[in-house]
């Protein structure tokens, strides 16, 4: 046998000896380890619970079935077609469902965050109703918000509006005209009333400003139609007409 033929049968001698056995068996792999669920920061934590106090965007409340979008919506439509002020009936009667609802809203679910834009949204709208009920409105809504979302966005803003200083507004009732006053001859009319003076405000409580507004007129009632029946005209045949002659030509 040759060198070559020698030298090639160890090398494979060597591969069989090196070649693993079949009963040999294989290292066992641990199974991998669950991965760590992220920490989470302040802020998630803050989120989680605040969507534990708020309603469900599903919800509706008050007569009406009214969402938090549509009581935000009435408030904030209604104050832009207010003006400057109101005293319109059907606009401030218009507002009674929106504020049924934020009421019920509140009562269910007293923390929720959102709240707070919507009680300043009715304290925008209310501010213009010059009526001693609406001013009263506006003022409790404002302290709703200072009081229970203090440090909110809203909360701020009202808690300084007021610091500045606050005045409602509102109408005097109307009081009739007085009667003329006789003097010799002529007849003059009175002067107009006084109008009615500006309260002092009681401690903690806002300033009041009561406009005056003219004397109310009484307008006299018509005087009732008589219902006695119609006198009878006279009987008799009326006389007849006598016809006139005929004219003959010549």
């Amino acid at each position: 046998m040759s060198i070559s033929a020698a030298a090639i049968a160890l090398a494979f001698a060597g591969s069989v000896a090196a070649a693993p056995s079949g009963h040999t068996q294989s290292k066992k792999t641990d199974p991998p380890a669950p991965k760590k669920t992220p920490k989470l920061s302040k802020w998630q934590q803050h989120v989680l619970e605040v969507l534990k106090e708020a309603a469900p965007g599903d919800e509706y409340f008050g007569r009406m079935k009214m969402s938090y979008l549509g009581i935000n919506n009435t408030f904030h439509d209604d104050a832009i077609r207010a003006g400057s002020y109101t005293t319109d009936p059907h606009l401030i009667n218009s507002l009674q469902y929106a504020d049924e609802a934020l009421n019920a809203w509140s009562k269910k679910y007293p923390k929720d965050p959102q709240l707070a834009r919507s009680y300043f949204l009715a304290f925008q709208m209310y501010r213009k109703v010059w009526t001693p009920d609406g001013q009263q409105k506006a003022w409790d809504y404002a302290h709703i918000v200072i009081q229970r979302f203090p440090t909110s966005y809203f909360g701020k803003a009202l808690k300084k509006d007021l610091s500045i200083g606050y005045t409602e507004h509102y109408f005097a009732s109307p009081q009739p005209c007085a009667a003329l006053v006789l003097t010799g001859s002529s007849a003059t009319p009175s002067p107009t009333p006084t109008p009615t003076a500006t309260p002092t405000p009681a401690p903690g409580q806002p300033k009041i400003d009561i406009l005056p507004v003219p004397c109310l007129t009484p307008t006299p009632s018509p005087s009732p139609i008589p219902t006695g029946s119609l006198s009878p005209q006279p009987s008799g045949s009326p006389s007849a007409t006598p016809s006139p002659t005929p004219t003959h030509r010549p």
